[in-house]
C-alpha cells in the first residue's frame, strides 16, 4: 500500500473500463488495458494534464465537482463514488476514528439471545472479535474463526465452505478496499494486506482491482461438513457504542431445510461441548 491511494484507485478503475462498455469508439493500437487518460479526461470534462496530475499523485485536492465528474466518466457505483470522495477528502461523513475492539457485555447478551441464528461482532479488517455458539458451529470446520478474510483465503476449509466462493472472495476484498479508504493509515489493515498478499495470488489479483463494494443483503451459500449445504441470509448493524464494529447476523428462513440444518449444528455443538466438560 503506497500513499497515493487516490491516484491508485482511479488507475484501477480505468484499466477495468473498455471503449466499448461506454460505447466509445476506440482508434489506433491500444497499449494501455482498458480506457486511455485523455478519454477518461475527455469523458469528466477535464483537463487531460489535470487527470494525469491526479493519476500521478501530483495534485491531491480536486473539487467535490471534478470527482463526482470523474466518478460518472468511470460509471462507479454507489458505494465506488462513495469510496473516491473519501479517498480525496470530500466525504461529507466523517472519517472513522478507531476505538476498541472490545464487545461490550450487554452486545454479548444481545448476540446470546438469538439461539437459531449465527451472530458475531467484527471490525472494518474483518476480525472476529466475539460470536455466540451457533456462530462458533458454523465456523467450526475452519481452524481458526478469527478473521473473515484469512478464513476466505488462506485457511484450506473456505473453498470448500462458501459454495460461491469467488463470489465470496471479491466481496472480502471490495469490504478491505471500503475499510482503507476510510482509515487508510490502520496498522492491522496494512499487516493483514500484506500477509494476504504475500500468501495468496487470488488476494493480490482482486486487491489490485481496487473494487469497492459495503455490506450487502445476499443470501449465503455454505457447506458444513457436518450438516450440508445451507442457505442463509444475513444482517449487519452498527455498533454505536464502538464505532467501527458490525453486530452481523444469520439466519435462515423458517421451517426450510436450512433451518433444520441450523438446529441440528447447534444441537450438535452443544452435545460436544458437554461431552468435552
Amino acid at each position: 500500500m503506497t500513499d497515493n491511494h487516490l491516484g491508485e484507485f482511479l488507475r484501477a478503475r480505468r484499466a477495468g473500463l473498455r471503449p466499448q462498455d461506454i460505447g466509445m469508439a476506440s482508434y489506433g493500437v491500444r497499449r494501455v488495458t482498458g480506457l486511455r487518460r485523455e478519454e477518461v479526461a475527455v469523458l469528466a470534462g477535464v483537463n487531460a494534464d489535470y487527470y494525469t496530475r491526479l493519476e500521478q499523485g501530483r495534485e491531491r485536492h480536486p473539487s467535490a465537482q471534478v470527482l463526482d465528474a470523474l466518478g460518472r466518466a468511470l460509471r462507479l457505483d454507489p458505494d465506488a463514488h462513495a469510496h473516491l470522495h473519501q479517498l480525496a477528502g470530500t466525504a461529507s461523513i466523517s472519517r472513522f476514528t478507531h476505538t476498541t475492539d472490545r464487545v461490550g457485555p450487554a452486545l454479548r447478551q444481545l448476540m446470546d439471545g438469538y439461539p437459531g441464528a449465527a451472530a458475531f461482532v467484527i471490525n472494518p479488517t474483518l476480525d472476529v472479535l466475539a460470536s455466540n455458539a451457533l456462530a462458533d458451529a458454523l465456523y467450526s470446520p475452519f481452524e481458526q474463526a478469527d478473521n473473515l478474510a484469512r478464513m476466505t483465503f488462506l485457511d484450506p476449509a473456505g473453498r470448500q465452505f462458501y459454495t460461491r466462493w469467488s463470489r465470496t472472495a471479491q466481496a472480502t476484498v471490495s469490504h478491505l478496499r471500503q475499510a482503507a479508504g476510510l482509515d487508510p493509515d490502520n496498522p492491522r489493515l496494512r499487516e493483514l494486506v500484506r500477509a494476504l498478499s504475500e500468501h495468496s495470488a487470488d488476494f493480490t489479483r482482486l486487491w489490485n482491482t481496487h473494487a469497492v463494494r459495503g455490506k450487502t443483503q445476499d443470501a449465503k451459500h455454505l457447506l458444513h461438513p457436518d450438516v450440508g449445504p445451507l442457505a442463509l441470509t444475513y444482517q449487519a448493524f452498527d455498533v454505536r457504542e464502538a464505532p467501527g464494529q458490525q453486530l452481523v447476523i444469520y439466519q435462515a428462513e423458517p421451517g426450510s431445510p436450512s433451518a433444520q440444518a441450523m438446529g441440528l449444528l447447534g444441537s450438535l455443538h452443544a452435545t460436544s461441548d458437554q461431552a468435552a466438560l
